[in-house]
């Protein structure tokens, strides 16, 4: 009886209920697990990427908004370029386009709505290369559980053909069999649990920064616009 019952607890460690589970089962495993790292890698690049974007806006902003600086001025000043940040992309693209356009299209609007389709254009972009390896976070957060249940389902068959074949009951032979199968499920959550909170911060965090880059457009093309105006003064 001792014997068994140690027997038993050795076989309970997790190296053990992966090493003694199926193929099958096992690739499971180690596919959840990757997805898991994934996960916490995404979660945390993401998280430092969001970070340093609205650092970067703000020093942007606190320059821009300060009055001392008309367009050109700043312009000539912090010398933003395509590709610094988005809110300097944005920046340039639509001064470049707004000085592209004539005196006559500002005067009607079309160079306003010109220049916004640029910046919206420009933003969009932006946002959609933020998005990347967010909705590997949705699948998995919604998948994961059910790669894990496939795997305790077909653990558990196959401990139960291992039992017919021996025809053994007792708990030292059924219990690791049950347990490796029920560890493919706790690894599935394990993985699904965090995708699932990262990928409603990452998207949350997503949001709130393309709302400030449509400020900013909005922002941006009033300065302009009212530029316009007092040099026509």
């Amino acid at each position: 009886m001792e014997t068994a019952a140690l027997s038993l607890h050795t076989n309970m460690s997790f190296w053990s209920l992966f090493w003694q589970a199926g193929l099958f089962v096992k690739l499971i495993m180690f596919g959840l697990f990757i997805a898991s790292v994934a996960v916490w890698a995404i979660w945390f690049s993401k998280g430092r990427q969001f970070s340093a974007l609205h650092k970067q806006a703000d020093d942007f902003e606190d320059i821009f908004w300060s009055g001392a600086h008309t367009v050109e001025s700043f312009n000539k000043q912090v010398k933003p370029r395509q590709g610094d940040h988005a809110l300097a992309t944005i920046f340039v693209v639509g001064r470049e386009e707004w000085e592209a356009s004539s005196d006559a299209d500002k005067a009607d609007g079309t160079a306003s709505q010109r220049t916004r389709r640029m910046m919206e254009a420009t933003a969009r972009r932006e946002v959609e290369a933020l998005e990347a390896w967010i909705p590997f976070l949705a699948t998995t957060g919604s998948t994961a559980p059910f790669v894990g249940l496939l795997g305790t389902v077909w653990g558990i068959m196959t401990s139960f053909q291992s039992i017919g074949i021996s025809k053994n009951t007792s708990l030292a032979v059924v219990a690791p069999g049950i347990a490796e199968a029920l560890f493919a499920t706790a690894i599935g959550l394990f993985a699904a649990i965090p995708a699932t909170i990262a990928y409603n911060r990452t998207s949350g965090q997503l949001s709130r920064y393309a709302g400030r880059l449509e400020t900013f457009i909005d922002e941006f093309l009033t300065v302009l616009e009212r530029q316009a105006t007092k040099g026509k003064k």
